[in-house]
């Protein structure tokens, strides 16, 4: 039985008009920041301007910008939970020694908006995206190893949604050296995998 997605929980059905707003909305807010602008340097004028709707439109649907940065890095948790199960061909199949390509891909990707993720993910893995990052990881691993047997489903997805978590904050805060995104895929690939072997099964 394939794990339900987490990102189905709750979801609602959305007004075109509204998720069509919503989307150039986002996609300012990272075109903005996209020359290395923290979130601090940006202003509600300039998104709404490059997104072409206006100041009330704006804040019919964002409380401030940190709310909309949030919603426009809903896709980056997506991609990082991807990414570290790009691996499976089915229910039960093991992990590669190697990581999978995507997760080198997505760390390339997430250094490329470092500005912007620092603002969102603090150090050891809190603030508003690190919550849900971790949040969703969490989810995605319990339910996996729940749908085939494996020990301890609870402990060690928070265990690996935290260790996720927390090295990729301080990555993109400088406080883990790596030469770079594929080194880091390597070293964070071998600790996951130690996580999810670390317990056997209760006796």
């Amino acid at each position: 039985m394939t794990p339900p997605d987490p990102r189905a929980d709750g979801a609602r059905a959305e007004d075109p008009r509204t998720a069509r707003t919503k989307a150039r909305l986002r996609e300012s807010l990272l075109a903005e920041c996209g020359s290395g602008r923290e979130l601090a340097e940006v202003s509600v004028s300039a998104v709404v301007r490059r997104a072409g709707v206006g100041r009330a439109t704006f804040y019919l649907h964002y409380e401030d910008l940190p709310a909309l940065a949030v919603d426009a890095c809903a896709e980056v948790v997506h991609a990082a939970v991807d990414a570290l199960h790009a691996w499976q061909t089915g229910p039960g199949s093991l992990p590669p020694v190697r990581p999978p390509a995507a997760l080198a891909g997505y760390l390339t990707d997430a250094a490329r908006h470092t500005a912007l993720y620092r603002t969102l993910l603090l150090p050891g893995g809190g603030g508003p995206l690190g919550e849900r990052l971790h949040r969703e990881l969490r989810a995605r691993a319990r339910a996996e190893r729940a749908a085939v047997g494996a020990p301890h489903p609870d402990l060690v997805a928070s265990a690996v949604a935290a260790a996720f978590t927390g090295v990729l904050a301080d990555w993109l805060h400088g406080l883990v050296p790596a030469s770079g995104p594929a080194e880091l895929a390597d070293r964070l690939w071998a600790l996951l995998l130690a996580l999810h072997r670390a317990l056997p099964p209760a006796g």
